[in-house]
């Protein structure tokens, strides 16, 4: 059975489709990646997949669970045990250090584990920095700490929107790295929503969104 499969999924804003029709699946292990034109709906499409935006339309099914038919509070947990968001504007709270910041998954599942959060921090370069704030740090480092903290609680699916965007292409590798270690040694699927033709490359698939669905990238 697909860890991820999505069904005939359709988003309007108002009268205008942002994007209809859509198709996908997601095995265990596999990374896949998406691309498509600014304001085809990419985020749009990650942000419904996870329960954090309605759609009008079609079906998500996420292990197995139907989004569209529980509730939110239903929804909220299994966000918080299943899925591992990484959003291109960060949302790393400020009053939090970076440590902090990257634990809260466990946390909020109540299983903190110090451990695994070092191991977090080493993976993305940032083990020095575990006791800084936010505000210490730079664009690429947030993002870093952004993408730790989706992998900590080891998710079953992994959305990452343009993961890459803000790091120099040493870094990108080593993040680009790590997103496939996790769905390859945890069982994982993750979707990939980047410009980034580079980071295309690493995944085992390339898809491309349209207003009228997805398609196999040539």
């Amino acid at each position: 059975m697909p860890l991820l499969d999505v069904k005939g999924l359709a988003k309007h804003y108002g009268a205008s489709p942002v994007f209809e029709s859509v198709d996908l699946q997601l095995q265990p292990g596999e990374l896949v990646a998406l691309l498509g034109e600014s304001g085809v709906g990419k985020s749009t499409l990650l942000n419904c997949i996870a329960g954090l935006d309605s759609f009008d339309a079609g079906q998500v099914l996420l292990d197995g669970h139907d989004i569209g038919r529980i509730s939110e509070q239903a929804q909220a947990l299994l966000r918080r045990s299943h899925l591992g968001f990484v959003f291109q504007a960060f949302h790393v709270l400020p009053h939090l250090s970076v440590a902090d910041n990257i634990a809260l998954p466990l946390l909020l599942l109540k299983k903190p584990d110090p451990e695994r959060v070092e191991q977090m921090l080493d993976a993305v370069g940032l083990s020095a920095l575990g006791a800084r704030m936010p505000r210490q740090l730079s664009g690429g480092q947030l993002q870093r700490v952004a993408i730790a903290r989706a992998l900590v609680h080891r998710p079953r699916l992994v959305l990452a929107d343009e993961p890459t965007g803000n790091l120099d292409p040493d870094t990108a590798e080593q993040v680009l790295d790590l997103l496939r270690a996790q769905t390859q040694q945890e069982g994982a699927a993750c979707l990939l929503v980047t410009h980034s033709q580079r980071a295309a490359e690493r995944a085992q698939r390339v898809l491309r969104l349209h207003a009228h669905g997805v398609t196999e990238a040539q």
